[in-house]
């Protein structure tokens, strides 16, 4: 974990190019974040990154929803200045000749791969750990911005689009499993994006019982939690959200409460509970639940009602 802290600073502290009129240029951070994309999503497995046809769609992708407009997108120069950073080593191919390629196939004939340090690599296996790097760098960088909800809810949106569209196209494929492709409806950075922005509205407290935790990495104690299932419908519109601490969002996830339309609480009767150092519970029956700093943001009574008909344990 001491590890965890470590890279965690040192995605914060990424040396980025940073003009005085036209901003941050955040190529490093969405090249780590496409390839945490590609670790989730399993086409990398092994500590060697390539100059693959996924890492440049997905780079590509991702340069269009958090680049600065103000720069021109590539990945032929993160790909090789990251190493500067300390965590990520190249192996160049035998004829390189020590000049920055202009373009990807030039990046093809430098670099034969890159590859992290393998206590890094070895982070990036666990889904939890991964997830706290991606939320730092989403927090490091997408929200240094002026704007910073303002872009993590636009972030947030185009992913919704991306997918919806991506889903159309793939649905008149015939047989789909002939084509590995990276999914964004699943992807990781989207899950990402969606906490964040929720528990933004939430101010970062847990809707069932107020508890809030932060601390000085950025991390937080509660989880921006789907009310329909993300697996089932992919929604991740930020009414279709909520924000609870962790026990709280095992507990709604298993039906243990839910919310009625007024939102306030309904406490399941179907377990029992021992709290010797905290409320149980089913003290929090009937009590409205902290709701969002704005009116739109309020979770969906529509998602509420499907909540309650197939989830709650009465």
């Amino acid at each position: 974990m001491n590890n965890l802290q470590c890279y965690l600073k040192q995605f914060s502290d990424l040396k980025v190019s940073n003009h005085r009129e036209r901003g941050q240029a955040h190529y490093k951070p969405i090249l780590l974040l496409s390839v945490i994309e590609l670790i989730s999503q399993g086409f990398i497995k092994e500590n060697r990154i390539t100059v693959s046809d996924e890492l440049i769609e997905v780079f590509d992708k991702y340069w269009r929803i958090f680049g600065n407009e103000a720069y021109k997108g590539g990945l032929t120069y993160p790909f090789l200045h990251m190493q500067n950073e300390g965590f990520w080593h190249l192996k160049f191919q035998d004829n390189f000749k020590g000049l920055q390629p202009k373009t990807i196939n030039k990046l093809k004939q430098a670099a034969e791969y890159a590859y992290l340090n393998t206590d890094l690599f070895e982070l990036l296996q666990d889904r939890a750990l991964r997830t706290e790097l991606v939320d730092n760098l989403l927090v490091s960088w997408v929200s240094s911005k002026k704007d910073s909800i303002g872009e993590l809810l636009k972030a947030n949106e185009d992913f919704q689009d991306y997918s919806e569209t991506e889903a159309e196209s793939l649905n008149k494929l015939p047989n789909i499993e002939k084509y590995p492709k990276i999914i964004f409806k699943k992807s990781i950075v989207r899950d990402a994006l969606f906490r964040k922005s929720i528990i933004y509205f939430y101010d970062y407290r847990c809707a069932f019982c107020r508890l809030k935790v932060v601390n000085s990495l950025n991390q937080n104690i509660v989880d921006g939690a789907h009310i329909k299932p993300l697996a089932k419908f992919y929604d991740s519109q930020i009414n279709n959200g909520i924000s609870l601490c962790k026990n709280h969002h095992w507990a709604f996830d298993r039906g243990w409460f839910s919310i009625d339309n007024s939102y306030k609480i309904i406490i399941s009767d179907s377990f029992q509970e021992d709290s010797p150092n905290s409320n149980p519970m089913n003290e929090f029956d009937g009590k409205m639940i902290c709701l969002p700093s704005e009116e739109k943001y309020f979770p969906a009574i529509e998602a509420l009602t499907w909540h309650r008909q197939n989830i709650f344990i009465g």
